[in-house]
């Protein structure tokens, strides 16, 4: 006899809620950056005859935020791009156990990638690496990728462990128009 799936403590359901909120946030933030500038750029071309010096520099880190945090974006939503091949080979039975493992992974996936960028962060900070023409220093910009990649891990483990909090997976399909 098969005991029915342990619920989901309710802080995990507000805690993924809170987390999909914060890189909505941020990820609106980043993009907003990026117009503003691309649009002040292209302005002061058109006025002045030559574009803003540091609008190329701004763009890119509002950039590399946007996409890095918005990774966790389409995870959170179930909009991400994954591989679909294997979905048709296992039988529908073995779906709560393939859905364990294949978010355990992803969640392993995550963790390797957050410790890889902790290390190019911890380098660019012993480096004082600064961005040609700002010269800002980078890291605090690079301090997106392991943020991302800690929540994603984070994010795919409790998915791992309770998937009913796994989002429902749409894909170009679904997200057409309604039906009438």
């Amino acid at each position: 006899m098969r005991t029915p799936a342990a619920a989901p403590p309710a802080g995990l359901v507000r805690l993924l809620a809170a987390l999909r909120a914060g890189e909505v946030a941020l990820t609106t933030a980043a993009f907003v950056i990026l117009v503003l500038v691309i649009f002040a750029d292209v302005a002061w071309r058109w006025i002045s005859g030559s574009g803003i010096i540091w609008a190329r520099e701004v763009g890119v880190f509002a950039n590399i935020v946007l996409t890095i945090v918005g990774i966790g974006v389409a995870s959170a939503d179930g909009t991400h791009l994954r591989p679909r091949f294997f979905d048709r080979v296992f039988p529908s039975r073995w779906d709560g156990v393939l859905t364990r493992i294949q978010e355990g992974l992803t969640a392993l996936g995550f963790a390797v990638l957050a410790w890889i960028a902790i290390l190019v962060v911890r380098e660019t900070v012993e480096l004082q690496d600064r961005s040609i023409v700002l010269r800002w220093l980078t890291w605090p910009v690079q301090l997106s990728l392991p943020l991302a990649f800690l929540l994603g891990t984070l994010r795919h483990a409790i998915f791992a462990a309770f998937p009913v909090l796994r989002p429902v997976e749409r894909d170009e399909a679904t997200l057409e128009a309604p039906a009438r």
